[in-house]
């Protein structure tokens, strides 16, 4: 296998109606290059960048699949998306990216915010430590509210909860943070104990807050971090386009409403390893007396030169706004109005709003430097376009869906106690979107969801 490290596919190239090839531009010279195959493989990872703050690599983005969509391939279940409730919490308005905290240290620590409102605004005027609250007045909000399990909760029911006490204004530091709490388990085990578990994480937090967390109990709070939805795929994980598979987290297969436990080895494992290698088989024996193609033909040209015009386009712009700036404004839509809790006005509201920032997007972007070399600027600039269509296409999904799923919450429907309100008979189905332009109203697939070996149920964690 040769690898070609630095590139960033911006285009697929369709031949007879099956997918032949792909337009990718170096990231280091700036050149477009094209390259040919019988088929094509994505494994790009999820769209949780949209959010503009996430536990996610700056480079992983939404782009491929945004490719594929405009070209015919279906997005499914896009609403959604997990928020991970132990990141480190956000400490400034230039911050680009958040850092995720192992989940393994909900296994011994304990999450918890004062149960006094007084309690909550000390601390976050800085009149109060944590360490000055006694036991009696912190709220181990978790614990109480889910007896059977705790601490150890799923990651959607964690998530709200914080945001729920937050919201309430419990919060601690910035108002949206809560803590994790090792003293019990240091006076239980021992320090040298929780040192051998959690050392490495215990020194990474210290390096980011300047916090002791022997000492002192960890800040975190819920962020962006994986999407169960993307690309739709059969079961030998092709897209609705010939010759275009999808693997991994950019596909929306194997996890539902909630990501699955070691979702990304377990994906990454059973698409790449188990799956693919034997199905793409079917698919490439009809073409065994295709020859090879060559990249000299009137689609790649016509692919490549859709790219240029893009490229050209959006450097043409020269208006005011980085695309940092611009991404940060839809972030902030998104995370407000399509984030841990949705409601129908929200949604709407999240629609009109993101069609806002696409009008600045295509107004008054500026992108400094050169289109013809290194510039990243340039690719945050293309990877933001892409990731206005995926925002819409996000706010949609959760629009249309009349429930609350996992972690899709929807706050109109909800039980008597808080938790998710499913319903079954009307959205028991994979949600699959087809693309009709960047500013008209997709149309709607159904796939239906079948169970012949399990009974669906709802889940419990109070009991």
């Amino acid at each position: 296998m040769r690898s070609f490290n630095r590139r960033e596919m911006l285009d697929l190239v369709m031949i007879d109606g099956r997918c032949r090839g792909i337009i990718v531009r170096n990231l280091v010279t700036g050149e477009l290059e094209r390259y040919a195959a019988h088929a094509v493989v994505l494994a790009t990872g999820g769209y949780g960048r949209t959010f503009f703050l996430s536990t996610n690599a700056m480079g992983c983005n939404g782009s491929a699949a945004i490719q594929a969509f405009k070209k015919g391939a279906y997005l499914s279940n896009l609403a959604f998306t997990q928020i991970h409730p132990t990141c480190i919490p956000v400490h400034g308005e230039d911050q680009s990216k958040l850092t995720l905290m192992s989940e393994s240290l909900r296994n011994d620590g304990r999450i918890w915010v004062p149960k006094k409102k007084e309690d909550a605004e000390a601390i976050r005027a800085g009149k109060k430590k944590p360490t000055d609250i006694p036991d009696e007045d912190r709220d181990f909000y978790l614990e109480r509210r889910y007896p059977a399990f705790g601490n150890l909760c799923p990651r959607d029911i964690a998530s709200r909860a914080a945001k729920e006490r937050c919201d309430a204004g419990f919060g601690v530091g910035t108002g949206n943070a809560v803590y994790l709490d090792f003293k019990y388990a240091i006076q239980r085990l021992g320090a040298d104990v929780v040192r051998d578990r959690y050392g490495n994480l215990f020194d990474m937090y210290q390096m980011i807050s300047d916090d002791n967390p022997y000492e002192t109990p960890m800040m975190i709070f819920p962020a962006s971090h994986y999407t169960m939805g993307g690309i739709w795929v059969d079961y030998e994980l092709q897209t609705s386009i010939k010759g275009l598979f999808a693997i991994g987290e950019c596909n929306f297969s194997d996890h539902g409403a909630n990501r699955l436990g070691a979702s990304a080895l377990m994906q990454g494992l059973a698409d790449g390893y188990f799956v693919l290698p034997y199905t793409m088989q079917n698919y490439l024996s009809d073409q065994i007396k295709v020859p090879h193609f060559t990249t000299d033909t009137p689609e790649f040209d016509a692919a490549e030169k859709a790219v240029r015009d893009r490229i050209e386009k959006l450097m043409n712009i020269k208006g005011t706004k980085s695309p940092d700036q611009i991404h940060k404004r839809l972030g902030h839509v998104m995370w407000d109005l399509v984030g841990m809790g949705r409601t129908l006005q929200s949604l709407v509201k999240a629609i009109d709003e993101v069609e806002e920032v696409r009008k600045e997007f295509y107004t008054d972007l500026r992108i400094v430097g050169d289109a013809n070399d290194l510039n990243t600027e340039l690719e945050k600039a293309l990877r933001l376009e892409d990731f206005l269509v995926m925002a819409k296409m996000m706010a949609i999904d959760a629009l249309h869906r009349n429930e609350s799923c996992g972690a899709h919450f929807r706050e109109e429907y909800q039980t008597a106690d808080g938790e998710a309100a499913r319903d079954d008979e009307n959205y028991m189905y994979v949600s699959c979107w087809k693309y009709t332009g960047d500013t008209e109203k997709p149309i709607l697939l159904k796939e239906p969801l079948k169970y012949e070996a399990i009974k669906v149920q709802t889940r419990n964690y109070k009991s």
